[in-house]
């Protein structure tokens, strides 16, 4: 086709639909495992810099993953205002930590991922993502499967962020989007907590995951709110969840959300200020209204499977 270049010789083709493929081209091939749990790239991008890709879907890359981090994390931080102990579930690259120790008022911040081969990894080649956040003093490191550190630790703390994979039948976050997790992480919440997870894509074509898993949350706390951001790397919107027994505003005051940042984070926020968080808690109709219309909660029994992994193609 006249005017178009193409840069690449190998490509990360990630199945989004049966119909539909996102396809990244890749430079160079860091380093390659098969883990005890999942298959693992980082890579080079064309376009976006280095990226990790698990079990052929993208997780994250350095180009574009504050958009994602910030959105994640950030919400629920300022919904709880002060918030001091913090668990992060999955994470392996370290952004999640990373964004919780902006926050002042943080003492500790646990972080729970089973595969410490992929944390390994990450630690090793993605230092601008991670930036030495496995190292500060206030991280704890657990390699561990989620649901048995859940079951084992009787600590509660102010935020629980569920950074998990996603749930793919061969993957190792298979169950971890159910009602008897939800549940476990609702018990070992502390007080005027808070707990949000990414939940998949909010597209109209495949929402019905998305909304299960938002269905399957308001069967075990009083308040849930939905939203989402564009992740480009991703080809889709992506939706995220905010839950907790507090009463959730999607109407929060812009100046006053600044004010809060910066009084109590550090950094400069590249995504987050008082209007992006007004703007992210406008859920669009079509969603809502898919919630709405959801009956079915997922189960241990009946888990949410995600469509499609991908291929390393050249």
């Amino acid at each position: 086709m006249p005017g178009i270049k193409v840069g690449a010789d190998s490509w990360i083709c990630e199945y989004i639909t049966p119909w539909d493929i996102y396809v990244h081209g890749i430079t160079k091939v860091i380093t390659y495992q098969k883990t005890a749990y999942q298959e693992m790239y980082i890579v080079e991008t064309g376009a976006y810099g280095k990226a990790l890709v698990l079990d052929g879907k993208w997780q994250c890359c350095t180009g574009d993953e504050f958009i994602y981090h910030e959105a994640l994390i950030h919400p629920a931080m300022i919904a709880h205002g002060s918030p001091r102990q913090v668990l992060v579930l999955g994470g392996g690259d370290g952004a999640a930590v990373r964004e919780v120790l902006r926050w002042k008022t943080v003492e500790q911040v646990m972080m729970v991922d089973i595969d410490a081969e992929v944390v390994d990894a990450c630690r090793q080649h993605l230092p601008e993502i991670h930036q030495n956040s496995f190292d500060d003093p206030k991280t704890h490191l657990v390699i561990g499967d989620a649901l048995e550190v859940l079951e084992q630790n009787d600590q509660k703390w102010d935020v629980v962020i569920s950074d998990l994979s996603d749930p793919i039948e061969e993957g190792p976050s298979f169950q971890l989007f159910t009602k008897e997790f939800f549940e476990k992480v609702q018990r070992c919440l502390a007080p005027g907590g808070y707990f949000v997870l990414q939940a998949g894509p909010v597209a109209p074509v495949g929402l019905s995951i998305y909304s299960r898993v938002l269905n399957t949350l308001s069967s075990v706390f009083p308040e849930v709110h939905p939203y989402a951001c564009y992740i480009p790397t991703f080809g889709e919107p992506w939706g995220l969840a905010l839950c907790s027994a507090e009463t959730i505003t999607s109407q929060p005051e812009p100046v006053a959300i600044d004010q809060l940042l910066q009084e109590k984070t550090t950094g400069g926020f590249r995504l987050l200020d008082g209007i992006c968080l007004l703007g992210l808690l406008q859920t669009p109709a079509y969603v809502r209204q898919a919630i709405a219309s959801e009956t079915e909660v997922y189960t241990i029994k009946e888990p949410p499977k995600f469509f499609g992994q991908g291929t390393l193609e050249k």
